[in-house]
């Protein structure tokens, strides 16, 4: 049986549950609110660096989103979430090292002000958005007409990219210029597997004040 730690509001997480259910895997899910439990040394023993996502497979341990995909992948292959073409092999992890290189640190200023833990100055957040723009193009060329990344078939590129999309429009990124990527986020946000994951308005209300809380308490 296949044990998932996790916490729904992390994107590192989502991806991996998303992936988890697109493969149809069944699994026990463990959430966790982050408030100390991953200090635990239950939890320490699976991750001595006190991060989420953790998945446990019959003993078998593994840390980092990108180690669990591709342990899923390996251990569990149907149905496939990896590209068939030498092209859609490249695209696939151009797609995903785009994401955590380029687009996560371009939108850090544009998620601070989104949750309300602060406001950078109007010039990062120009320059932010414009490095997230080159993204979204980037995003667009490799998309092209296609339904998703590597074409009919949705692959690792769509979960890793895709669990970001929902929230371009509300961090200030308007999808009018990208009318392709807005079709490719609705076919997404149409799957069980993206209406399962989806934060409500209710738990992002709720992670805001916990971590308002937190900053308090550390006079930041």
């Amino acid at each position: 049986m296949l044990t998932f730690y996790h916490t729904p509001l992390s994107i590192n997480s989502r991806r991996v549950w998303v992936a988890l259910l697109e493969k149809n895997l069944p699994f026990e899910e463990m959430a966790m609110s982050m408030g100390g439990e991953q200090f635990q040394p239950e939890f320490l023993a699976l991750n001595p660096f006190h991060h989420i996502p953790v998945l446990v497979d019959n003993g078998f341990t593994v840390i980092e989103s990108f180690a669990i995909l591709d342990y899923l992948e390996a251990k569990y292959p149907t149905p496939s979430l990896l590209a068939t073409t030498p092209e859609g092999v490249a695209t696939m992890r151009m797609v995903e090292m785009v994401t955590v290189n380029e687009l996560v640190p371009a939108i850090n200023p544009l998620t601070k002000q989104m949750m309300g833990f602060g406001q950078d100055p109007e010039e990062a957040i120009a320059q932010a958005k414009q490095n997230a723009e080159v993204v979204l193009k980037f995003y667009a060329d490799k998309l092209s007409d296609q339904s998703f990344f590597c074409g009919d078939q949705i692959t690792l590129a769509d979960v890793v990219a895709g669990t970001f999309a929902p929230w371009f429009e509300s961090l200030g990124l308007p999808m009018d210029d990208y009318p392709t990527l807005q079709a490719w986020t609705d076919r997404l946000m149409d799957r069980p597997a993206w209406k399962t994951t989806q934060p409500t308005a209710a738990d992002l209300d709720a992670f805001r004040d916990r971590m308002k809380e937190r900053m308090a308490a550390q006079g930041q």
